[in-house]
């Protein structure tokens, strides 16, 4: 019987159970696939829409992680069932929390120079409006004392196993490459950007401190940089030289037309055309954790990237 279970098994989802795994505690992990996601891990297949089967495998669980990421262009579709059944399962498994992965969607645009927990939850996308529905689904659960919840919130992210992402190999491998790599919007405007095994680390914190209760918590996250100065830093680590170009609104729309996924991009463009900063002080100094320095995190996803190509 496992004390943790994590639904989803992407790169934020993974890090989390190696993180788990690395600390020796039980953790089981479940997905579609049934494939274990890290060496040693005891993997469960099925479908987390079905409150009964989520119900089943978290019996006796102490917490539930809700890493489950449906594909970016039927988040509409499936998103809210998904997320309703893990939270439901969860209850009716009798879990003692629920820690669930959000993003910074449900807050808008920027009203203030970065965003922090409290900055208003003002959507004014079809993604940020859902976002922002299930996380008051999650916090009325816990209002109403039903299960324990916390909400962590990373920006984009980038790092081993991403490869869905606004910062994945198609940034990292033209720049390793020492040719110009394609970023989203301007390349000059200031971006948080979260690395995935910083966000494993906090979410394992979540889960097991209570202080985390009943709050929404921001990743360790380095300082804000441009896309330009992270392409930089990406050539700096392969031993190249690079450049960054940036993708208007208009050339997003049209590789949509082609490209599902990309074309839901578009309605969220607003956060890489103007400095999108993050600020994670409230969690580095609640629990004492600093984010890994980027020189450094960057560095490690080149050489995961050199050793997992993409096929």
């Amino acid at each position: 019987m496992a004390e943790h279970v994590v639904f989803g098994t992407g790169a934020l989802g993974a890090a989390l159970i190696e993180e788990l795994h690395t600390q020796g505690q039980t953790v089981l992990a479940v997905n579609r696939s049934g494939r274990p996601p890290v060496g040693g891990v005891e993997t469960v297949a099925g479908d987390a829409s079905d409150a009964g089967f989520v119900s089943d495998v978290a019996d006796g669980a102490r917490v539930v992680y809700l890493a489950v990421n449906p594909p970016y262009h039927k988040w509409m579709e499936l998103f809210e069932p998904l997320h309703a059944a893990i939270l439901d399962g969860a209850i009716a498994a009798g879990a003692h929390k629920i820690v669930a992965l959000e993003n910074l969607y449900l807050y808008g645009h920027l009203q203030a120079e970065s965003l922090t927990e409290s900055h208003p939850i003002a959507p004014g996308t079809r993604k940020g409006r859902l976002r922002a529905d299930m996380h008051r689904s999650l916090m009325g659960a816990h209002d109403e004392g039903k299960i324990r919840v916390v909400a962590a919130r990373p920006s984009d992210y980038f790092g081993p196993r991403t490869v869905a992402s606004a910062v994945d190999y198609r940034v990292f491998g033209p720049a390793m490459a020492g040719k110009t790599a394609r970023v989203l919007g301007d390349p000059t405007a200031e971006h948080s950007y979260s690395f995935t095994p910083d966000v494993g680390r906090a979410l394992a914190i979540l889960g097991r401190d209570e202080r985390a209760d009943g709050q929404a918590w921001h990743m360790p996250s380095p300082p804000p940089i441009t896309p330009a100065a992270f392409v930089d830093k990406i050539a700096t680590a392969a031993g190249t030289s690079a450049k960054a170009s940036g993708m208007s609104r208009r050339m997003l729309q049209l590789v949509g037309v082609f490209n599902k996924p990309a074309g839901e991009l578009v309605e969220m463009f607003y956060e890489f055309d103007q400095p999108f900063r993050m600020d994670s002080s409230k969690f580095e100094s609640t629990f004492g954790v600093t984010p890994t320095p980027l020189d450094e995190a960057i560095g490690a996803t080149v050489d995961w990237y050199r050793a997992n190509p993409p096929k």
